[in-house]
């Protein structure tokens, strides 16, 4: 029998499988993240509402409630050590009629049994003295001061080359598609050929239920759950400076209206429940829904430009809470269920996982030298972009010639990431590195210099790593 390549491998890349990552290579583990797609955060991580959340509606008592109450705090702070941009914007939850109204205390209360005491109802004057360009009808609100905003690209990017810095292996493009489990050893067959390794942990997203009957089970199944989001131009960032919230439904959290990390205002998502795990594209009905809705909750911001649009895929499941389960006999573990609220409660998972295979019977003995957390490129318009800093500019003139007008985004950012430990494969992963061809125009007017400075970056990239070899 040969011996395994690695202690755990990790299936997924995206928030939750990074983070896990991170966390067991601060172990003396080897561990391999292996993912179906080319490049990290490129499935349901990338396409989301960046929120940071508290948890304050989260159903007290839950897996979920804890590891969001967890989660918040834990990346709060990684994001100090690594620039993860924070705008620590707060919400109000908008009542629109007298139900919603009657339930703002049932909702206050929920946020106390989840450690949350910084809600308060407010009433209608007060909802429209913080946020006046709402549309006419609210009758009161509740405050959220903590929720805030994140650029989930740049939270995956940290978790997955903070992990790659401490020693795992990546490997992107190995999609499963079989899995052996003998004595001592798992081997789980990829596209790219076989892994081999002691334990497995299945954190694949809306693939988990697929990767969890390749072990035998049939306990839950993934459904896709499409949410379309419009993003308006930052000239519309002065009428919304809070996060709207609705007031939640068994579906989801509804629509709202948001601020995002890059300067521009949000609305969506919607919520359609689909069988086809690659249906990211967009729709009519999605977007006839989003804006009858958008019409109601902030008129003026529909006579705004719309920069873009997108969807982005849940992965919902047919229980009410995260499914974590270790399978002792197989040696392989379960993630499965992680909605969108995997965001904030990734970090918090990660150690959630970390126990319950240390209960499970893997040795878990901590490095004792770990390499600082990486410094990641701030995509946050709120922040000193590379253009404004002199400093920066003078020391390396990259940074003051920008390829990217509509986001201000320079040559030396598009260098930098090329040569970055996790660079990116093709220019849609440069998109979620630099902030290049994500603005107004579309790439309309850049796409051809930047691609052209990827193509040039990313050749010379992987000449000097022939040579370091």
């Amino acid at each position: 029998m040969t011996a395994p390549a690695y202690d755990v491998i990790v299936i997924g890349a995206g928030i939750v499988g990074s983070a896990i990552a991170r966390e067991l290579t601060g172990h003396q583990l080897s561990v391999a993240l292996i993912e179906a797609r080319d490049d990290v955060g490129d499935g349901t991580s990338k396409a989301n509402t960046a929120i940071l959340h508290t948890g304050f509606d989260a159903k007290p008592g839950t897996l979920e409630s804890a590891m969001v109450s967890r989660g918040y705090h834990l990346l709060s702070e990684y994001a100090t050590h690594t620039g993860i941009p924070i705008e620590h914007t707060g919400a109000i939850l908008v009542a629109w009629d007298q139900e919603q109204l009657d339930t703002l205390p049932s909702l206050n209360e929920k946020a106390h049994a989840n450690g949350y005491d910084r809600c308060e109802i407010i009433d209608a004057a007060a909802v429209y003295a913080d946020l006046p360009h709402l549309g006419p009808g609210v009758l009161g609100g509740l405050t959220v001061p903590d929720e805030s905003i994140i650029c989930t690209w740049t939270v995956n990017l940290a978790l997955a080359t903070d992990a790659v810095n401490r020693g795992a292996t990546l490997l992107t493009s190995h999609r499963v598609e079989s899995i052996d489990v003998d004595t001592g050893v798992t081997t789980v067959h990829t596209s790219a050929g076989p892994v081999t390794a002691r334990w497995v942990v299945n954190a694949a997203g809306l693939g988990a239920d697929v990767v969890d009957g390749l072990f035998g089970y049939s306990r839950f199944t993934v459904t896709p759950r499409r949410g379309e989001l419009i993003v308006y131009d930052k000239l519309a960032r002065p009428l919304v400076d809070k996060i709207v919230l609705p007031v939640p439904t068994s579906r989801g959290k509804g629509v709202l209206v948001s601020p995002t990390i890059y300067g521009n205002v949000m609305l969506g998502p919607t919520s359609e429940d689909l069988q086809d795990r690659t249906a990211t594209g967009t729709s009519e009905a999605g977007f006839d829904f989003l804006l009858s809705k958008g019409r109601a909750l902030m008129p003026a911001l529909l006579k705004e430009e719309v920069t873009a649009t997108y969807a982005g895929l849940r992965a919902a499941i047919d229980r009410d809470d995260y499914l974590i389960e270790a399978d002792t006999a197989q040696r392989y573990l379960l993630v499965g269920g992680i909605r969108s609220t995997g965001l904030t409660a990734g970090m918090a998972i990660a150690q959630h996982v970390r126990d319950q295979l240390a209960a499970a019977g893997l040795e878990l003995t901590p490095r004792t030298e770990l390499p600082d957390p990486p410094r990641m490129p701030n995509l946050g318009e709120a922040f000193a972009r590379p253009y404004q800093q002199a400093d920066k500019i003078s020391a390396d003139p990259a940074y003051g010639r920008i390829v990217c007008f509509c986001e201000r985004v320079t040559e030396g950012e598009i260098r930098d990431a090329c040569h970055s430990v996790i660079a990116p494969s093709a220019a849609e992963g440069l998109r979620r590195r630099t902030r290049a061809m994500n603005g107004r125009c579309q790439a309309f007017f850049c796409g051809a210099e930047i691609q052209a400075l990827f193509d040039r970056e990313s050749s010379s990239a992987a000449t000097a790593s022939q040579e370091n070899r």
